[in-house]
């Protein structure tokens, strides 16, 4: 069972809502600002608190963000899949794989920063006037062995954000930073 105490899923581990308008606006409200909430969440960390890993056995707040921008840069491509085309199956990757990469040493985290700003302000133009009907539509997750709603990947990926940048504010508060 997974706790708010969990270091894991800080916020939580994430629960569907069905549609509503006010639900959709805050969940665009999520992805519009997730790069500025990730901005300030990092702001005046030095190399070695980037260095560190947001719990015991977890990815440093480096991987982190980096994995976000990874993360969502899939979940763009996923949800423009399933506006376009019927049922697509998605491409799925090993996250734990890619957030040992040599980018994810090599490349510093502004990078990936500017990218989320550049990706949510593309992705919140696609979602913000789509109506109940097209989040209907669905994308075939071969992990998972099923069609997903539009309208829950758009949830998820509001809750992902949120959550991951939990993890970093949660080890600044644990470390007094």
């Amino acid at each position: 069972m997974i706790t708010e105490t969990d270091p894991r899923y800080p916020i939580g581990n994430y629960e569907t809502k069905p549609f509503s308008e006010q639900t959709k606006e805050e969940w665009l409200r999520d992805i519009q600002f997730l790069p500025n909430d990730l901005e300030l969440a990092i702001q005046n960390l030095d190399a070695s608190q980037l260095d560190t890993p947001y719990r015991e056995g977890g990815w440093t707040v480096t991987q982190v963000v980096h994995h976000i921008a990874d993360s969502h840069l899939n979940a763009y491509i996923r949800f423009k899949l399933g506006l376009a085309e019927d049922n697509p199956t998605i491409s799925v990757y090993e996250e734990n794989d890619w957030a040992v990469m040599d980018d994810v040493y090599s490349v510093p985290i502004n990078v990936s920063i500017t990218l989320l700003h550049a990706l949510h302000l593309r992705w919140h133009a696609v979602l913000k006037n789509l109506d109940g009907q097209k989040f209907n539509r669905t994308i075939f997750h071969p992990q998972r062995g099923k069609s997903l709603t539009l309208w829950f990947v758009l949830g998820l990926y509001a809750w992902h954000g949120k959550h991951h940048v939990a993890h970093i504010t949660s080890l600044k508060e644990h470390k007094n930073w």
